[in-house]
């Protein structure tokens, strides 16, 4: 069940593995923990776009509603795996609660900044990378999580960029943080995808080679 997991550092740190055995013995479900990231993304969106209506104190609880997202898909797969807990269910939960959360977050950033173009552009780009991912792993290429700029790097912008903009928002009004992430995001997740993609398309030239 190892197989196909995004290569995190931070599974191996001692507060993570605490948590998890914690979540495991309380007898959470990885499902919902799965369910529970789609809540928080649900939550980081009204919070961008109540700070797109000026109220720019909720960027800070964006920034946080982001990082339980994050936590999320952090225990789902610790609970599921290392505690035993996984279920026939289990990779669809996975999965596909991550996509309307990357366009749910990145939209509302959007609005934080007054540009839902701009939002949708990035959550296009988002979802664009987790395509070619799916695609590989269709096409027996196995999963590729590539940057540079994967899930992970995309929600620590928007968060870097809401913390900052709450400072910038409060001092002068503006909303540039912000702005500059959702362009970091767009253009990283086009080379993202252009990368997956170019590696895919070599893997299944040198298939038809051999």
């Amino acid at each position: 069940m190892t197989e196909g997991r995004r290569p995190l550092a931070v599974r191996g740190t001692g507060w993570a593995q605490a948590a998890a055995r914690r979540l495991t013995a309380r007898g959470v479900a990885p499902d919902t923990i799965s369910k529970a990231s789609l809540v928080f993304a649900a939550a980081a969106f009204a919070c961008f776009w109540a700070a797109g209506q000026g109220v720019w104190p909720f960027l800070l609880v964006g920034a946080a509603c982001v990082q339980g997202r994050l936590l999320c898909n952090l225990f789902d797969g610790m609970v599921a795996v290392e505690g035993g807990r996984g279920g026939p269910e289990g990779p669809f939960w996975n999965e596909v609660p991550d996509r309307p959360a990357d366009l749910l977050i990145l939209t509302g950033a959007g609005l934080a900044c007054g540009s839902l173009a701009l939002g949708l552009a990035a959550g296009g780009a988002a979802l664009m990378t987790a395509y070619l991912r799916a695609m590989s792993v269709a096409l027996g290429r196995g999963e590729d999580f590539g940057g540079p700029f994967a899930k992970q790097q995309r929600m620590a912008a928007v968060t870097v960029a809401a913390l900052i903009g709450a400072a910038e928002a409060a001092i002068w009004g503006t909303a540039w943080a912000m702005t500059a992430a959702l362009w970091l995001v767009t253009l990283g997740g086009a080379l993202t995808a252009w990368l997956r993609g170019r590696r895919l398309l070599s893997a299944l030239a040198a298939n038809r080679a051999e």
